[in-house]
């Protein structure tokens, strides 16, 4: 049997995406094919521990998470700790690390991918889009593009957890029927942006208010997003996002305008099909059963249809909703994209895109 080769990974950044990274990885086991060695993180040792043994949206981690010395051993593993405030500060090359696995969330640009690559990353996969397709050499959703990966990329983004969601759904929708516009609602858990209570907490007002006891419309990129994605459909989607009192678990409302009649029966079994065959396997499901938000914390998939609430009218005005778990589904394609990143670049015979000065 042929071994499955193991890379070794940093986490940058231990908050929602980077601890849930973290425990997908340990859910998977020997399946993952490679191993969390480092992680920085500004954050206290104990608070780090703490968090990563309790949370209250996934619950107890399932094993053994322990300080030993200034680092964490979780399972047997020892995770060396670090707690630098900028990426130059670490010495990436010196942990022998093949990616670095940047789930602050505060880098956007590839000014700030280099500062990483500069202080020895080898390559950069990161938890959230970047400023535009410039600032980055791939944007992969996985099960949909991750074949563009050459080997010679060193800053990837795993894109956002709206955009995994959305885009394979708009691609095989496209592909069956075609689509002319596209009008998307995300209806999305609140996030640490937002404030428990009212408080001076961020730029965009409505994001003052307390996240708890509102529905709160705030700004989304996903139009763009998806555009990058699917240049098929630029200048035909329109995005907007509310925020609703949930701790987790999200939704996407699209609406679709066809290329040609089409019926609720149809657009359900193109859906359902992709669900229980073909390379959407395990990344989209499908369900007609009358769930709630909650019953999909945990879900890894990507997306999930809830065919009872397709509908059709005219007969081109489609309306769908799809649920995900805005954590853990994407933190699930973060781990598929490094392990597909990481097995084409072992791979490649194409040199590493150079560091810019």
């Amino acid at each position: 049997m042929q071994q499955i080769p193991l890379f070794r990974v940093a986490l940058n950044g231990y908050g929602r995406i980077g601890r849930c990274v973290l425990r997908a990885l340990y859910e998977r086991g020997a399946d993952a094919g490679f191993e969390v060695v480092a992680l920085n993180d500004l954050a206290d040792l104990a608070s780090l521990e703490y968090l990563t043994r309790f949370d209250s949206t996934h619950g107890r981690f399932p094993g053994e998470v322990r300080v030993e010395g200034d680092d964490l051993r979780i399972n047997g593993d020892r995770l060396r700790v670090l707690r630098e405030a900028t990426p130059e500060a670490v010495d990436w090359a010196g942990l022998g690390i093949d990616l670095v696995l940047e789930c602050s969330g505060a880098y956007h640009t590839r000014a700030d991918g280099e500062r990483f690559l500069a202080a020895g990353a080898p390559r950069v996969l990161f938890s959230q889009p970047m400023a535009s397709e410039a600032d980055i050499d791939a944007t992969v959703v996985f099960g949909v593009n991750q074949r563009c990966l050459s080997g010679a990329e060193r800053l990837v983004s795993n894109a956002s957890c709206t955009t995994n969601c959305g885009v394979p759904l708009l691609k095989l929708l496209n592909e069956a029927v075609g689509l002319e516009y596209v009008s998307i609602t995300t209806i999305h858990s609140a996030m640490n942006d937002q404030p428990v209570i009212d408080a001076y907490h961020h730029e965009d007002l409505r994001r003052t208010r307390s996240a708890f006891q509102s529905v709160i419309p705030v700004s989304t990129g996903l139009a763009r997003g998806i555009e990058r994605l699917l240049p098929e459909l630029a200048g035909r989607i329109q995005a907007k996002a509310v925020r609703v009192p949930t701790v987790n678990v999200s939704a996407l409302d699209i609406t679709l305008q066809t290329a040609r009649d089409t019926s609720a029966a149809e657009i359900n079994r193109v859906l359902r099909d992709a669900a229980e065959q073909g390379p959407l396997k395990g990344l989209l499901a499908y369900t007609e059963l009358p769930h709630a938000s909650c019953d999909f914390n945990h879900d890894p998939h990507s997306a999930i249809v809830d065919g009872s609430q397709t509908r059709v009218s005219g007969p081109r005005l489609v309306n769908l909703l799809a649920w995900f778990d805005n954590e853990w589904g994407f933190a699930n394609r973060m781990l598929d994209v490094a392990d597909h990143y990481l097995r084409v670049a072992a791979q490649s015979t194409v040199p590493p895109a150079p560091v810019k000065d």
